[in-house]
């Protein structure tokens, strides 16, 4: 195939701005593909310029292009061949063997020549030095597809396809740069944590040293006193055998002496018995037989002496023996108090040592939960943005907001904004007739919100419940609250003031009067609680005006205390409290509080019971004394 005639031009070094590379939205082909489009058109217009400096060398350059090195000696065009063909192979073998003694087409050194002029006025200085240095070859691509008409679209479409990689890539980059940037900081906050707890560790691991250091510095005083007690023992046992010996020398030298002076007294009673003339006179034989016995006697003497030397030579006295064997017994007790104590100390060194790991375990249990904790559990509210967003201000927020938890918090919030919703909305949309509405809210359409005020709502369920206690015949409590309100207002306004009284009431949980309405209007709870209850505060007033007796509307504690109770009222406040209180149980409690017998005390309904009377504050202090326990479950709160 003949090559195609190419357009000659001149490479002067010219100011060239460095194309943009081609924006492309990996979510969205179709602007790829309008970019890329663009950015064509845009390179297609800088290449028309630049190749209109090309017609200047056209008359110096032939009309077709240079035939190296195709067209070189004993080479032919091959025509309806495969490139890859055996015998493609075998030509361009016989090729290589050829020597190939042509210069290089003049074309191909203009486009090398403008190449490296391009290259070497890049700034590779900057952070899109490979952006800059891909641009020259770019426009050399282009001026070849431009110059080769023929294979125009297959290279073009080659470039395209590359293009849109390149530009998929840059995106790709572009999209991890921010992982990249959040990894760093993890690894930075991994390493904090991990430093953190190495100094933690450091500082227990120092702690439990100087512990142990102190344990062993006791072990070695407990051993210190067992050797000196033990050297105590030692003298004072050769102390003992000392005392011992002396003892023996002192009972040898007393028998020594005293055969001496045994010896002595016979000599002097032989000298006295020669000298006396009345012994002359005796009878010689006789007194040879007595000197005779007396040395039998002698000797006999002399044998169980020697025999009780023999016997009892190492015997020590009782005495000696006994205070030695106490001194003895002491010393032993103290050793083995010593050793009990020393035992002792072993067993709380090992259990401190066990105590120790188990707390080092419970200590890496705690943390890894805490950590669980911090990561999971969400954190504690700042309620003192609520100061802002309320109305009245800081001042009303911090009254409403003292002595709550956040659980009320939340219950106030929801109420503040549920006013102001309320006020907001000018119509409620009809629930319907179904069965699970209520009669007095059976309404289609849209009722109008009539927006009274929290305190015109309080005053007329008042004034609902005074009308409630003074009805004779007692309907259903539903159908009297509708029939109040078209007494009040008028047919044509109850079922809007219906509509605004429920969902203000269904609101306000915090308000004691409006809650007890929606409890008992949804029969959620008795109706008699709340005549219960207003008997009860009318009666406790009364008892609180008459104890009253100066009019100052202030009771002191000492009025309180000193205020007597009758065994009636004590048995009926039992029975309020707890309803299940059995008569015997309850019998037990009121003989506790009056300090009355069983037996003696009497019956309900007796006319003894009201002389029984004593002191408020002494009941209450016998009622602590005593195990009272509640029988039955408390009573449910209303719940909306």
């Amino acid at each position: 195939m003949a090559s195609p005639s190419p357009r000659s031009s001149s490479f002067a070094t010219t100011s060239r701005t460095p194309l943009r590379p081609s924006k492309v939205t990996i979510d969205d082909s179709c602007q790829t593909e309008a970019d890329n489009t663009q950015e064509q058109e845009k390179q297609k217009r800088k290449l028309s310029q630049k190749q209109k400096t090309l017609s200047l060398c056209q008359s110096s350059i032939v009309g077709h292009l240079s035939p190296w090195p195709t067209y070189t000696s004993g080479q032919t065009i091959l025509h309806n061949r495969k490139p890859c063909s055996d015998y493609c192979r075998k030509r361009a073998g016989s090729w290589r063997q050829q020597p190939l003694g042509i210069t290089k087409p003049r074309y191909l050194e203009q486009l090398e020549n403008y190449l490296r002029k391009e290259l070497l006025l890049l700034d590779l200085s900057t952070d899109s030095a490979q952006e800059l240095r891909l641009q020259p070859y770019r426009e050399i691509f282009d001026f070849f597809i431009e110059d080769f008409k023929t294979y125009k679209p297959l290279l073009s479409s080659i470039k395209n396809a590359y293009e849109v990689m390149l530009a998929h890539q840059r995106e790709k980059i572009r999209a991890l740069e921010p992982l990249k940037a959040k990894l760093v900081t993890v690894n930075e906050e991994c390493n904090e944590r991990i430093l953190a707890m190495r100094a933690e560790e450091r500082s227990e691991i120092s702690l439990l040293k100087k512990e142990k250091m102190n344990l062993l510095k006791l072990v070695d005083k407990k051993n210190e006193e067992k050797i000196s007690l033990q050297s105590e023992v030692t003298k004072l046992r050769k102390n003992l055998a000392e005392e011992y010996l002396r003892y023996l020398s002192e009972r040898d030298a007393r028998k020594i002496l005293i055969a001496d002076l045994n010896e002595l007294r016979y000599q002097r009673e032989d000298m006295s018995l020669a000298q006396s003339p009345g012994v002359w006179g005796e009878d010689p034989v006789k007194l040879t037989l007595a000197l005779k016995m007396t040395r039998q006697d002698l000797a006999r003497t002399q044998m169980e002496l020697n025999t009780m030397k023999a016997n009892f030579g190492d015997v020590v006295p009782r005495r000696d023996f006994e205070m030695q064997e106490k001194t003895n017994k002491d010393l032993q007790e103290q050793l083995d108090s010593l050793r009990d104590d020393y035992e002792e100390v072993r067993k709380e060194h090992e259990i401190l040592l066990q105590l120790h790991m188990s707390t080092v375990k419970e200590r890496d249990q705690f943390y890894s939960e805490l950590q669980e904790i911090q990561r999971t559990s969400t954190p504690r509210p700042n309620w003192t943005k609520c100061e802002s967003v309320v109305a009245g201000g800081p001042d009303r927020w911090h009254m409403l907001a003292e002595g709550k938890n956040s659980d009320q918090l939340v219950d106030v919030l929801l109420e503040e904004i549920g006013e102001m919703l309320l006020q907001e909305k000018d119509f409620f949309p009809g629930l319907g007739y179904g069965e699970s509405v209520p009669p007095f809210l059976r309404v289609d359409g849209v009722v109008e919100n009539k927006k009274p005020t929290k305190k015109d709502v309080v005053n007329l369920l008042k004034d609902a419940w005074k009308e409630r206690l003074a009805e004779e015949q007692k309907e259903k409590f539903s159908d009297f609250f509708f029939s109040f309100l078209e007494r009040r207002f008028g047919p044509a306004d109850a079922m809007a003031w219906a509509y605004t009284v429920f969902e203000n009431i269904k609101l306000f949980h915090s308000n004691e009067i409006m809650s007890q309405f929606y409890a008992v209007l949804m029969e959620k709870m008795s109706e008699s609680v709340y005549v219960k209850h207003k008997e009860t505060i009318s009666q406790l007033l009364k008892e609180m005006t008459n104890a009253d007796s100066q009019n100052e509307g202030l009771l002191t504690m000492e009025q309180f205390s000193y205020e007597k109770v009758t065994l009636p009222k004590v048995r009926e406040a039992l029975m309020t409290i707890d309803p299940s209180l059995d008569k015997q149980t309850l019998n037990s409690y009121l003989s506790q509080a009056f300090q009355l017998p069983l037996t003696e005390l009497p019956e309900e309904s007796e006319e003894k019971e009201e002389d029984i009377m004593i002191k408020l504050q002494t009941v209450l202090e016998r009622l602590q004394m005593i195990d009272i326990r509640r029988r039955g479950p408390r009573e449910q709160e209303p719940t909306s």
